[in-house]
């Protein structure tokens, strides 16, 4: 009897294209950090009226050490594919869906960055089940 063939990408194929959506993520929030902490010009401060915010700095310094740093490790621990990379997916993906709807309950749905960021977390979050499907099923 042969093998099923399946037409789902190899566990080594699906990794790569998680951990590439997820340094994406990083650069993306690498960029936004950077710009909200040199000032976020053009972008007005008027937004954040109402936040316990009075500046982009601390959003910027979150955006860019949390999301950015966290995206950047957790691809690390998925192209090298470490075992509490799972996890650390979930976390992130929770970390920044939580981002997104406080920014858009501060600011507005003022970018298609926020859907856009939303749609890639929302893709690592389902390349993290499968991943971890097909090692548990691997395992029986």
């Amino acid at each position: 009897m042969q093998p099923v063939q399946s037409n789902l990408p190899s566990s080594k194929g699906l990794r790569i294209v998680w951990g590439i959506l997820l340094a994406i993520v990083a650069l993306n929030a690498f960029g936004g950090g950077y710009y909200a902490l040199s000032g976020a010009k053009g972008i007005p401060v008027e937004w954040l009226d109402g936040s316990p915010f009075h500046s982009y700095f601390i959003p910027g310094l979150f955006l860019l050490i949390v999301i950015g740093g966290g995206s950047m490790v957790t691809a690390v621990l998925v192209f090298i594919g470490h075992k509490k990379a799972f996890l650390w997916s979930l976390v992130l993906c929770l970390i920044v869906f939580s981002w997104l709807i406080i920014q858009v309950s501060i600011i507005g749905l003022v970018s298609f960055m926020q859907p856009a960021t939303a749609l890639a977390v929302l893709l690592i979050l389902l390349l993290s089940v499968v991943y971890k499907n097909r090692l548990l099923s691997a395992k029986q």
